[in-house]
């Protein structure tokens, strides 16, 4: 593939990626809404490079909008997709930071690995987060709990129905500026007869697929009034693993719990970020295997105090209800105590309005484009 035209100027800020015609109109037109939401609102620009040939191709700086594939492509017939979560912010300094994002890349490495899929370079990574954030960097909002939500994402785009890897695939970076995603204490439905994932499955990786079979239980929950499903493990149905999308804690007899890692749940980079985290607030923090049940008769007698899960959309979102099977309901004695404490001092050091002692966050250089 030529390398696409750029301007002069263009030039002066880009050396490593080309920046298609119609980027800089793209970033004057945009026009930021009041009112985000998660999802929403898409970043005006976007990035894309594609492997073929046993190579990574140039990568490019595009205008958002619709991308061509193969209806017979491996990413639509067979899920050959991961892909990963994670925010630039720009509250407490002028340029935006990242955080954790070298997490996030050896994650959707493993992700890729697992699915058998070419892995993006780290360099290629990086290059392309840092092309949507610096291009964009004037739009990302200011105000504390908003950020640019970057979505990485590796697909297959070589068509055909064998059951093999493609030969061919895609990687790009999209972004949309965001609120926190939280509409108050959730209502959780404790799921006890579909299964999202397995020891020895894909539960471990950031796969679409893991998602698409979270949706039927999601969507069940919603109907029940309920926000969203917890998990249980595969063989016994007894052992919490984690909700749709986001980890679980316990607050038992003043100390935090969480499922350890057992080869199906997806190792949240915000549950490793609070553990740690919290051990330096001073709190004694517990990863072992949870019993469902045990912790709802820890609820009922009051030992267990408060749930709440985390995420990168939520950062963290307490649990106001579980719901059983039976209709039956659990409600923790308080709501967003300890959350609301830990929410705090990972935001703060997030947004860079604290210091930052555990090296986390990483600023990127904004582009004039």
């Amino acid at each position: 593939m030529a390398p696409m035209r750029t301007s002069a100027a263009e030039k002066a800020h880009v050396t490593n990626y080309d920046i298609a015609p119609g980027v800089s109109a793209a970033l004057k037109n945009f026009v930021l809404p009041e009112k985000l939401g998660f999802g929403l609102v898409a970043a005006p620009v976007m990035f894309s490079a594609e492997w073929a040939d046993g190579a990574w191709g140039r990568g490019r700086l595009i205008p958002y909008g619709p991308i061509e594939m193969l209806p017979g492509a491996r990413a639509l017939q067979y899920g050959e997709l991961v892909f990963e979560g994670l925010k630039a912010y720009r509250v407490g300094a002028a340029e935006p930071n990242l955080f954790r994002a070298g997490e996030n890349y050896k994650r959707l490495a493993r992700s890729a690995q697992r699915l058998s899929m070419s892995p993006v370079p780290e360099a290629l990574f990086f290059e392309a987060i840092g092309a949507v954030v610096g291009s964009c960097h004037r739009l990302i909002p200011r105000e504390s709990g908003r950020s640019l939500y970057l979505r990485p994402f590796l697909c297959g785009t070589e068509a055909g129905y064998l059951l093999r890897n493609s030969t061919t695939f895609r990687f790009m970076v999209i972004a949309n500026p965001v609120e926190i995603y939280s509409s108050g204490p959730m209502r959780v439905a404790i799921e006890r007869d579909d299964v999202r994932a397995a020891v020895g499955g894909v539960g471990t990786a950031k796969a679409s697929a893991n998602y698409a079979a979270s949706l039927r239980a999601s969507n069940a929950a919603v109907a029940r009034g309920l926000t969203v499903a917890l998990w249980l493990d595969a063989r016994d149905q007894r052992y919490i693993q984690e909700l749709s999308g986001m980890n679980i804690f316990a607050v038992i007899d003043g100390e935090l719990h969480t499922p350890a890692l057992d080869g199906a749940i997806l190792p949240g980079i915000t549950r490793d970020s609070l553990i740690t985290l919290a051990r330096s607030l001073g709190f004694k923090v517990h990863e072992r295997q949870m019993d469902l049940n045990e912790l709802l008769a820890q609820i009922s007698s009051g030992r267990c105090s408060e749930v709440f899960a985390c995420g990168t959309a939520a950062i963290l979102s307490p649990i106001g209800l579980m719901s059983d099977k039976d209709q039956r309901e659990y409600v923790p004695a308080r709501i967003d105590v300890v959350a609301a404490t830990l929410r705090e001092a990972l935001l703060a050091i997030q947004e860079r309005r604290a210091p930052d002692p555990f090296g986390w966050t990483r600023a990127v250089s904004p582009l004039a484009i």
